[in-house]
């Protein structure tokens, strides 16, 4: 833990930080899935439109 004292006498503390690293691109499958949940998403959303509209 990194730890710094300024003129007062106050501590002041750092988290420790990660190491960053690059993220790898989606392999194929991946990007499938994402695509079936953004369909899933959209179906969702536009139905609970479409019953507010209703409701209404």
């Amino acid at each position: 833990m990194y730890t710094t004292t300024d003129e007062r006498g106050v501590l002041n503390n750092y988290a420790a930080e990660p190491q960053m690293y690059l993220a790898d691109y989606p392999a194929p499958e991946q990007q499938e899935r994402y695509k079936l949940q953004a369909a899933i998403a959209t179906l969702l959303v536009g139905a609970l439109v479409l019953v507010s509209l209703a409701v209404s």
